[in-house]
């Protein structure tokens, strides 16, 4: 009778032990975000979460929103380029021939090119030419150059014909940093450099860099301006808008992706961190990426995507597909997700129960263990 007596009050025990767990599923281990009740902290109560269904309706709210991209000419730069000229600057050499008086016209010689014999820009933007003496060149074209040149010697020579061009660019360059192939320094020539002539040169784009942030730092009178650029837009769409032509001692930086990252977590196959790549990344993408969702154990409806609100009053917007009717994962494929958003799958509250009862397991094993060496 005495044994009897105590393996019931074991049996109560346990269905005392039980029963709270049975009742709800907050005591359940695991995870688990519903769109009720969704923080219970002072800071991020639920008036702070803005709940939003993805649905068609939304999704085309987003689209209308956003910019679209596609192919179109640039007839600003156009226009740049055709009257684009070079402003010899200090360092540069310029090769000076006056026709039919070879006294003025430094020989190159056999071994010799003309940039090791030309006339070098000095640091006071001045160059030395017989007869002449100083001419202050930097920040002129060739052509007035020429001009000036011409114009002087006429007091010594009748009608000089002058020719100057330059034989070494030294005096102005670009630099090129970041997620490129080979980061480098350019020259700037009498050919004009755009932006994208630019990246070519240093072998393009390397796998991990963020393409849609680029970032151009130039030098104006007014001081030090950057600019961000969409190189997507111009190398995948055709966007010749985001094209620039770049001036002396620009800066061209290539950031890397790292920073465009996406969390999925929650009841699918493999949580972990992913990338957004040049393409972007849709919700169907980031859910396949991780083998997709447990279908024995996620709740369907519970397929969520939290993203910083911009919103003074709201901390969070949620967004919630509820995929329980399969046609409503299309909308998925079409939902672009943004850095550091935070995809979590739900579980169904089936799944929920056995985990609990998947920890209860040893001690109603002990139990059982117990009952049988007292019948011994």
């Amino acid at each position: 009778m005495k044994l009897f007596t105590t393996l019931l009050t074991r049996h109560k025990i346990l269905i005392l032990v039980l029963m709270p767990l049975m009742v709800g599923c907050v005591a359940a281990p695991g995870a688990h975000i519903s769109s009720g009740g969704l923080f219970q902290s002072s800071d991020l109560s639920a008036d702070r979460v803005n709940t939003l269904p993805i649905t068609p309706s939304l999704l085309a709210d987003m689209n209308a929103h956003s910019t679209e991209v596609y192919s179109q000419a640039n007839s600003e730069l156009q226009t740049l380029t055709d009257e684009y000229s070079y402003r010899v600057g200090v360092g540069d050499v310029l090769n000076i021939t006056v026709w039919d008086h070879p006294e003025l016209t430094i020989p190159a010689g056999q071994f010799r090119s003309a940039g090791e014999t030309g006339n070098v820009v000095h640091p006071d933007g001045t160059i030395f030419y017989p007869y002449i003496g100083k001419i202050s060149v930097d920040g002129l074209h060739v052509t007035q150059i020429r001009e000036l040149i011409t114009t002087d010697l006429g007091r010594y020579i009748e009608a000089p014909q002058v020719d100057v061009s330059v034989a070494a660019y030294r005096s102005q360059r670009v630099f090129v940093s970041g997620a490129v192939g080979q980061p480098s320094t350019l020259p700037i020539t009498n050919v004009p450099l755009t932006l994208m002539d630019a990246l070519t040169a240093c072998g393009g784009m390397s796998a991990d860099a963020d393409w849609r942030s680029v970032v151009l730092t130039s030098e104006g009178e007014q001081g030090s301006a950057k600019e961000v650029l969409d190189l997507y837009a111009l190398l995948q769409k055709g966007d010749m808008s985001q094209n620039r032509i770049l001036g002396a001692n620009d800066i061209v930086h290539v950031p890397r992706n790292d920073g465009l990252k996406v969390f999925v977590m929650g009841d699918v196959i493999k949580a972990e961190t992913q990338r957004i790549d040049r393409s972007g990344l849709t919700l169907a993408e980031a859910l396949n990426n991780v083998g997709g969702i447990n279908e024995g154990s996620a709740n369907a409806s519970g397929i969520f995507v939290l993203r910083a609100s911009d919103r003074q009053d709201k901390l969070v917007n949620l967004y919630q597909l509820n995929a329980e009717v399969g046609s409503m994962l299309i909308l998925s494929t079409q939902f672009q997700l943004q850095p550091m958003d935070i995809v979590y799958v739900t579980s169904a509250p089936v799944a929920r129960w056995n985990r609990i009862v998947s920890q209860l397991l040893p001690s109603i094993s002990t139990l059982y263990q117990l009952d049988r060496i007292s019948k011994e």
